[in-house]
């Protein structure tokens, strides 16, 4: 490894003393640069360039996305040495100070300030502040220093970004907790207007935007200066974690940006499978969104060849033009599925063995053995009637929304408000989010889709009895089983062999 780790930044040489440890240059120490998308191109050097408009062709027209800082290979060499070479010696001590930021330096940092005097409050030659340095890396006591030593919290770099914007890029809470606590706002937005909430979906940073959202009131559904929100950025992106917290949040799954893309439209565009099923699930009308091209998800899907976002958007039109049938009044008879035509099979079979077996005058009469059988029968399948009507009405196990929420709800307050101490969350469970039902799972709780409630400890959906089998349904189902089947078709079985028996010895 060489002595010092060189950053080359565009017009700028940053020279980085190592850490003081034992481990000069440990990786999980080493300092990352403005907000790049934290991929290097070279060995030891990381080529940051400024934000710009990524185009993607279709045949059917051209989608222009901007996109954060990215890291890329070209740089101006020439540039670079003329600024070195240019450089004072007091201008070299003043970007150490970033450098001694980025790395948590503080005893470098202390003796940089308080024995040199140099400023924390000036930026550097590209204006960017000590205090986003340290914010970028999760410093929080080098961004605690650098805020009780004149340390703006609210200071803006060229671009319009905060320390905020920066620590958002890299998920450090606790640095962003310090920024918000020394009176950061939130809601500040760069050039692009961009928020700390977009940067995050970015990045797919979920349990930094829970906190912010959670805790700070950071806006989850805010559009920036192209009409995108959030929720468009981590569809583009492809986190569907980020998809699932902004749509428990409500994010509006149909808000159009510039080019009148939904955030379906760009998860389609980048073939971003799971990003559209957490999305379809919510709302499968946005199938049907055209953009201003005329175009609607599944076409831009197919366009560019992604064959299982288009087979799935496809299946899920299916299902949406089901879902309008069952909601119309013949639809709504099938959505009890097969427990009506069990009900009336059961009931003929029962009504004509009992006419015409336990009954019947034309049999020789059942001796007791057989006639307990024929009886025994006849009860159990009663029983089994009884049953079934149990499993088709009786709550499977439905996971309610508390009367305190509720309350909440209707007060227009977000309902994470209430989970911000939720177990699951604060582990980063953010599967056991359910974006339609808006509550937080237990574990081996889902969603049934046909009765579009969360169950606990689903099982399946039963088209015989037309209801989920859940925690309080499992034991109906196997007494129904029990009664309905087995014992009665034995017995049946029994005075059937019984029968046959009679006919040929009374000839």
């Amino acid at each position: 490894m060489p002595n010092s780790l060189q950053l080359y930044i565009v017009g700028q040489k940053v020279k980085l003393s190592p850490e003081p440890s034992s481990s000069k240059y440990s990786t999980n120490k080493k300092p990352l640069c403005l907000i790049p998308s934290f991929r290097a191109r070279t060995k030891n050097c990381l080529l940051l360039w400024p934000p710009r408009a990524k185009k993607l062709s279709t045949a059917f027209g051209t989608y222009t996305m901007s996109t954060e800082i990215e890291v890329v290979e070209e740089f101006l060499p020439a540039a670079v040495e003329s600024y070195c070479s240019g450089g004072a010696g007091k201008d070299r001590s003043r970007n150490d100070v970033y450098a001694a930021a980025a790395y948590g330096d503080m005893e470098k940092l202390r003796r940089l300030v308080e024995m040199e005097g140099c400023s924390v409050c000036e930026p550097d030659g590209l204006g960017y502040h000590a205090l986003q340095w340290a914010a970028l890396n999760n410093r929080c006591v080098a961004g605690q220093y650098i805020i009780q030593h004149g340390g703006d919290v609210n200071a803006v770099d060229h671009t319009g970004q905060t320390a905020l914007h920066w620590s958002a890029a890299r998920g450090a809470i606790k640095v962003a907790d310090l920024l918000l606590q020394e009176g950061a706002r939130v809601n500040t937005a760069d050039k692009c207007g961009y928020q700390a909430t977009h940067v995050a979906a970015q990045h797919g940073h979920t349990a930094f935007l829970y906190h912010i959202i959670s805790k700070w009131n950071a806006d989850a559904d805010v559009p920036d200066n192209d009409g995108r929100s959030p929720l468009h950025w981590a569809a583009y992106k492809g986190f569907a974690d980020c998809i699932r917290l902004l749509l428990f949040l409500d994010g509006y799954v149909g808000r159009k940006d510039k080019e009148g893309c939904t955030p379906l439209h760009w998860a389609a565009i980048q073939g971003n499978l799971e990003a559209c099923e957490e999305l379809v699930r919510v709302g499968k009308e946005e199938l049907m969104v055209t953009d201003n091209t005329g175009l609607t998800p599944v076409q831009l899907a197919s366009d560019r060849n992604y064959q299982q976002v288009v087979h799935f958007l496809e299946n899920a039109r299916k299902q949406l033009d089901q879902k309008i049938y069952r909601n119309s009044g013949f639809g709504k008879f099938f959505n009890l599925g097969f427990a009506p035509l069990l009900w009336v099979i059961i009931l003929l079979l029962l009504a004509t063995y009992t006419n015409s077996i336990i009954m019947g005058s034309d049999l020789p009469k059942l001796r007791s053995g057989f006639g307990f059988l024929a009886w025994l029968g006849a009860v159990l399948a009663s029983t089994g009637l009884v049953t079934l009507y149990r499993c088709s009405s009786k709550d499977p196990g439905y996971i309610r929304v508390s009367a305190h929420d509720q309350k909440i709800m209707t007060d227009n307050e977000p309902l994470l408000k209430i989970e911000i101490n939720n177990p699951a969350l604060l582990a980063g469970n953010w599967s056991q989010l359910c974006t339609t039902c808006k509550i937080v799972r237990p574990l081996r709780a889902k969603h049934c889709s046909i009765c579009d409630r969360c169950v606990e400890q689903f099982d399946h959906h039963c088209p015989l009895v037309s209801n989920c089998i859940g925690k309080f349904s499992n034991y109906d189902a196997e007494e129904q089983v029990g009664f309905l089947c087995i014992p009665s078709f034995r017995s049946f079985g029994y005075v059937n062999y019984w029968c046959s028996c009679s006919y040929k010895s009374s000839g």
